[in-house]
């Protein structure tokens, strides 16, 4: 049975999020080679809209994993117009109010998302100095999830697996917890065991519907706040862009009564000057809107480590297809909800990530049932850590057919030191960077492939030919797919 969460796209909140450095200059930053980056992006509950250049996806009202409001989303669709590139503009469906503190913990997740911070851009810098094809392609950031129990899952399914499985257990996943917070999902597993198992985990009727109502938070007129005549201006564009002489449409910035007004959110700050976009009907009045972005109907976000937590490993194994997995990943996320793994002490640690902690961060992390030298790697790269190459069978094959190389899973790390040791200490920028230009040399613009053709990134369609020749693999396009 195909469960569906209704999202009202007519009642929407939009909000933005600066592209600009501490010098007032816009970043450049590309939303489209931002997200389209590496394969976690093809994996739900993200969605890529090839036509909007749109990732649309649910996001959480806190990213504490203590606080309730960890255990709510919403749908959130991510542009940067062209029109209006120094920005990203975050619209939020379904409500027409956002607390502050909710609309910092959205934008905080997707600057996590898209690695947009100081620290971040400065790399981006050094690494295209170096490696000068990687500039050429623009290429510099490597797409993440919002959160690191969401990438430490991730980078588990990526294990030992095709690609194609990879896809289809996190999309259950996502199915799974869309079936856990609406209580009358329970109805479609007829087994009692099942049953036991969703009732204990629903949660309230009111998931995806932020907590804060309309009305608690009051404001006021931006000039009682002693607004700067630079936020002002800045109003103007924003109403500008959303047609506000259209009716039922209204801007107000984003203050709670008593705060300090918000500075504008930069590369540089964490603080961050909102508004909301309260918005009686949809900002695209386009009818094939609902048609593309619609995922969410069908899946949830991805799972808690709360949700986790507390389901029978067999039934996980059973209802995502895990198998060993499942068990590994209750583990993980008891360890996150009883206190023993701290994420939050990793992302501190990782904030200006260095070479000299690097083994230590890797030594708590094999710890952890399930985090071999594969699976470390990859959660440490999502962390920041650049100067390691995760190293699997796909590695070896694109040593072999790229750079002549006959590796073993034995001397592969040996090999890949010596090819891309001169990019130190963004090594694996290096490697990704050529890999993700084989994979659309292959397969075409990543970005422009249709969702129904993502599991065509596997070994075999990457063989070569007699002839030495990879074939180009023709992928119908969107427009003729109808996605």
């Amino acid at each position: 049975m195909q469960h569906r969460q209704e999202i009202d796209r007519h009642r929407s909140v939009v909000v933005e999020l600066p592209l600009e450095d501490g010098n007032g200059d816009c970043a450049s930053f590309d939303l489209e080679k931002a997200v389209c980056s590496h394969g976690l992006f093809m994996m739900a509950p993200n969605r890529w809209d090839t036509l909007s250049k749109t990732l649309e996806r649910p996001l959480r009202l806190s990213e504490n994993i203590n606080d309730d409001d960890h255990e709510q989303s919403v749908l959130v669709q991510i542009t940067q117009p062209s029109d209006y590139p120094h920005s990203l503009l975050l619209r939020v469906l379904g409500t027409d109010s956002l607390s502050t503190i909710h609309q910092r913990s959205l934008l905080g997740q997707v600057r996590r998302m898209v690695r947009l911070s100081v620290e971040e851009d400065k790399r981006v810098k050094q690494f295209q100095e170096i490696c000068g094809e990687a500039k050429e392609r623009g290429f510099g950031r490597v797409f993440r999830s919002p959160t690191l129990f969401e990438d430490m899952v991730k980078c588990m399914l990526l294990c030992n697996c095709q690609w194609s499985r990879t896809l289809s257990m996190a999309e259950a996943l996502c199915e799974l917890q869309l079936e856990l917070n609406c209580p009358s999902s329970a109805a479609s597993f007829p087994d009692p065991d099942n049953q036991n198992q969703l009732k204990g985990l629903a949660s309230k009727s009111q998931h995806f519907t932020p907590r804060t109502p309309a009305g608690k938070e009051l404001r006021k007129r931006a000039g009682a706040y002693g607004c700067s005549r630079n936020l002002l201006e800045r109003l103007n564009k924003v109403e500008e862009i959303v047609d506000i002489d259209k009716p039922g449409v209204t801007v107000t910035p984003a203050f709670s009564v008593g705060e300090e007004v918000l500075q504008k959110s930069n590369l540089c700050q964490d603080t961050t000057e909102v508004w909301e976009v309260s918005i009686s009907a949809p900002l695209n009045p386009d009818p094939s809107e609902d048609r593309k972005l619609s995922s969410f109907n069908q899946l949830g976000n991805f799972p808690s480590p709360k949700q986790l937590a507390s389901i029978d490993e067999s039934f996980l194994a059973k209802r995502c297809g895990l198998g060993y997995r499942a068990g590994r990943i209750i583990k993980l996320a008891k360890g996150i909800v009883e206190g023993s793994i701290q994420l939050n002490e990793f992302e501190e640690a990782c904030s200006n990530p260095s070479l000299s902690n690097y083994d230590k961060m890797a030594e708590q992390l094999r710890e952890i049932d399930g985090f071999g030298p594969f699976t470390c790697a990859n959660v440490l790269m999502c962390l920041g850590y650049y100067h390691v190459i995760p190293t699997d069978s796909e590695t070896i094959r694109h040593l072999k057919q790229v750079h002549a190389r006959t590796s073993t899973i034995q001397n592969v790390q040996r090999d890949v030191e010596n090819i891309y040791g001169k990019y130190a200490p963004f090594q694996f920028l290096a490697y990704w960077s050529e890999v993700w230009h084989f994979y659309e040399e292959r397969f075409g613009k990543l970005s422009e492939m249709p969702h129904s053709e993502y599991k065509l990134i596997t070994a075999a369609n990457m063989r070569r030919k007699r002839n030495g020749k990879c074939k180009k693999l023709k992928i119908a396009s969107t427009e003729k797919l109808g996605v």
